[in-house]
């Protein structure tokens, strides 16, 4: 039997047997995961997947570091998971609106009243759902390697005016999410990571999930690498800390998917109708921007609905995707800036929900 059919066999028989449907599409995702190695698409990529509460799917492949050819484990693993903060972030903010400490329709001015003031009111719903008018990163920006607070970072943008009025238009970008994080700051009178982590991060025993200061560097951290027309190269050093609700934090493979599963679950402490506000896409001119508050919504190609986030950061590339009529939670990592490789990416979660669809039948 080959390795993958084995280690399949081993990971499902405690209780059933797969069907040979289930088997070739399980099969199936772990040789397109498999030729990603093969053929130097990543340096590594860990993914994790849970069905109906439980795992169903969790494999390493490549390496956490090249050079000294240290395998993904994805258990073990630290990624930078880049915009897959936002949903994190946005569960904490949600747990602080079912608190009443925060409104989100409440100019952001009310909480953070330095500011500077734009010729535009906005609030922080409009901040969450990037239709402020916040302006997007510009040319290093992207990349800074300055070790700023949350409050200082402001700095960078807070100056320029809205790019439209708000609620006129969708921009996406992560200094939205900086804002939404001083706000809550100086609502808790607290560090944002230390809301976020007494909040969503402890309950859910996400216990990888942290600032890339505060991780395992020297035994769990993946090594960071950039694609270039030679092959991966380290990627900049860059500080990502002022960032953190938009793109800061990092984690492994098997933590994302507990965010998801906590969904499914219903065990964010937050009422349905908070978390409906917050997983439904918004829509600008009578058309819908795939995007909530802090989650994307929409559906795939196959026309199943999901909401989640796809992350691209330096050194990092993220999908984490809940379905919630399948009940199936996907969270895969890459430990490399933007290896085009969404297609592949999509085909694998295509399969392994076909996988999971058959093990229902």
């Amino acid at each position: 039997m080959k390795p993958i059919l084995r280690y399949l066999k081993d990971l499902f028989a405690s209780k059933r047997i797969l069907s040979d449907e289930k088997l070739e599409g399980l099969v199936g995702a772990d040789r397109e995961l498999q030729a990603l190695i093969t053929h130097k698409k990543v340096p590594g990529l860990a993914i994790s997947v849970r069905h109906k509460g439980k795992p169903f799917f969790q494999k390493g492949y490549g390496y956490a570091n090249m050079e000294e050819r240290i395998p993904v484990d994805p258990e073990q693993t630290i990624f930078r998971i880049a915009s897959v903060s936002k949903p994190i972030a946005a569960t904490a903010l949600a747990i602080m609106v079912a608190e009443k400490r925060i409104d989100l329709d409440a100019s952001f001015y009310d909480y953070v009243p330095y500011y500077p003031k734009k010729k535009f009111d906005f609030t922080l719903r409009q901040l969450a759902s990037h239709t402020a008018g916040i302006r997007g990163y510009r040319g290093k920006e992207y990349a800074l390697n300055i070790p700023y607070s949350i409050k200082d970072s402001i700095a960078v943008f807070k100056e320029d005016e809205l790019l439209f009025p708000p609620d006129t238009g969708y921009h996406y970008n992560s200094f939205d999410w900086v804002l939404i994080s001083l706000a809550m700051q100086e609502v808790s009178g607290i560090p944002f990571e230390s809301y976020v982590a007494d909040k969503v991060l402890e309950p859910l025993k996400m216990k990888a999930t942290s600032t890339e200061q505060a991780a395992d560097i020297e035994t769990e951290m993946a090594t960071f690498y950039s694609k270039g027309n030679l092959g991966f190269r380290k990627a900049v050093p860059v500080h990502n800390f002022y960032k953190l609700a938009g793109g800061g934090y990092v984690s492994t493979a098997s933590d994302i998917a507990l965010l998801g599963q906590a969904y499914l679950d219903k065990r964010i402490a937050v009422p349905e109708e908070i978390i409906k506000e917050f997983l439904s896409a918004r829509t600008i001119n009578d058309a819908s921007t795939y995007y909530g508050l802090g989650w994307q919504v929409s559906n795939d190609a196959s026309g199943r609905s999901y909401y989640g986030h796809i992350g691209n950061g330096v050194g990092g590339y993220s999908n984490f995707f809940v379905y919630p009529n399948e009940e199936m939670v996907i969270s895969i990592l890459i430990n490399c800036t933007d290896p085009k490789v969404q297609d592949n990416l999509d085909v694998v979660v295509d399969k392994l929900i076909k996988a999971g669809v058959k093990e229902n039948t």
